[in-house]
């Protein structure tokens, strides 16, 4: 067995696939809710203390650590109380990992909202689910009123609360996602204030993402020796990677952080359609993330920090393969008219500049200019990148810059 493999008992989530029973039987059954008891009588500000040595990095995208995040965060008042939001608004193409979460282990993320709630002195948690998850969100409902039911949850001590999205990609940024909540439109707010000063409704809060609030929890049941034991340093703990594309076995898998990309691929998934001599490309974390080559897709390392050397990231973990049978240039071109489609229109940069990057790809792949505008491209590109409120441009153009710096031959042939 490879030493990235996770036994089921080491597992956060030991249902991912749903073949077993997600209810809240079923999930105490595999340990759910063991310990909370032990502790919820323990001080919050020393459970997080105790949680910063573990290594936890938000597996939203960022990878930003999450305990020193929940220290952020000051004592409630009276008048402002603390929040807790799982951003549950999961729309980077090539990435369904929290869909499955929310869907076939939906007490592993109440039980990290309890235990998240207690940490943070919040009495009240927000579930900010994808408009089209209608049926996870049915399923997270029913887990909700089960706790409430067995007495995990207990009205104005800890309260969950769903609240649905209405389909927009901008709405997964926290910010955007806190005024979408608050009844406005989904745009991203300046910061500073940070959320953990002014967040919802101006009240100190912590917007985290669904498998991070989940493993949270687990980690302050089980302790860091057992959390360390998988990744490194740095990057300690098990990822949940969505692997798509051409592959033989799709799936969302839940491994050791640190886990080599060619093993994930050939080993966990099946291996490549038609063997890995067939491989073209990879997206390595979801469509914003920059392509990775066959040759680099042999030795990278994915976790937070290894993906750097290739000037690409981890970000949702969600890995897509591409094989030499698809047109990778269609494939760019799609991503980035789903950027066009998505940005707010908030940042003059975003709202003109992304349009204007698919309409100049688009260009180059109909074979019309010249090579100049290849590199016209680029420079557009670094005008639109830092120039935005939110990182959302940023996102918009790596795929773009990638496709060019390890791939430009493609769109060169499309010249001649």
């Amino acid at each position: 067995m490879s030493k990235f493999a996770v036994s089921f008992e080491d597992k956060v989530f030991k249902n991912l696939d749903g073949d077993l029973d997600w209810s809240i039987e079923g999930y105490k059954e595999r340990g759910g809710y063991d310990r909370l008891a032990e502790v919820l009588a323990k001080d919050p500000k020393e459970i997080i203390n105790s949680l910063k040595p573990c290594g936890m990095r938000g597996r939203g995208g960022a990878g930003f650590p999450t305990a020193i995040k929940w220290s952020f965060m000051p004592d409630p008042t009276d008048e402002k109380p603390n929040y807790l939001v799982c951003n549950a608004d999961e729309g980077e193409p090539g990435t369904c990992k929290d869909r499955d979460i929310l869907r076939n282990d939906p007490h592993t993320l109440v039980e990290g909202l309890i235990i998240g709630c207690h940490c943070l002195q919040a009495k009240t948690a927000y579930v900010y689910i994808r408009g089209e998850y209608h049926i996870e969100s049915v399923r997270m409902q029913e887990a909700i009123d089960q706790a409430y039911e067995a007495g995990y949850l207990k009205e104005g001590i800890c309260d969950i609360y769903i609240h649905m999205g209405a389909g927009a990609y901008i709405c997964g940024e926290e910010t955007a996602l806190l005024e979408s909540l608050e009844g406005k439109r989904g745009q991203p707010r300046l910061k500073p204030p940070f959320p953990a000063n002014f967040g919802l409704y101006g009240c100190p809060t912590t917007v985290n993402n669904v498998e991070t609030i989940a493993q949270m929890g687990v980690i302050a049941k089980k302790g860091l020796d057992w959390w360390t034991q998988f990744g490194s340093e740095n990057n300690h703990g098990t990822k949940v990677f969505s692997v798509s594309g051409a592959i033989n076995s799709p799936k969302n898998i839940e491994v050791a952080l640190g886990v080599p990309l060619k093993e994930l691929i050939e080993d966990f998934c099946g291996g490549v359609k038609g063997g890995w001599d067939n491989l073209q490309a990879v997206i390595p974390g979801g469509s914003s993330t920059k392509l990775l080559t066959p040759e680099e897709a042999e030795t990278a390392i994915m976790d937070f920090d290894s993906l750097k050397q290739f000037n690409s990231s981890l970000g949702t973990a969600g890995v897509v393969v591409i094989s030499k049978d698809e047109n990778l240039l269609d494939i760019m071109l799609r991503i980035s008219r789903f950027y066009k489609h998505e940005t707010c229109g908030q940042c003059t940069p975003c709202r003109e500049g992304i349009p204007w990057v698919y309409r100049d790809l688009e260009k180059l792949i109909n074979g019309k200019g010249s090579i100049e505008d290849i590199d016209k491209l680029v420079k557009l590109t670094h005008k639109i990148e830092g120039k935005t409120i939110c990182a959302f441009a940023d996102g918009a153009v790596w795929p773009v810059q990638g496709l060019i710096a390890k791939f430009k031959p493609l769109l060169e042939e499309k010249l001649k």
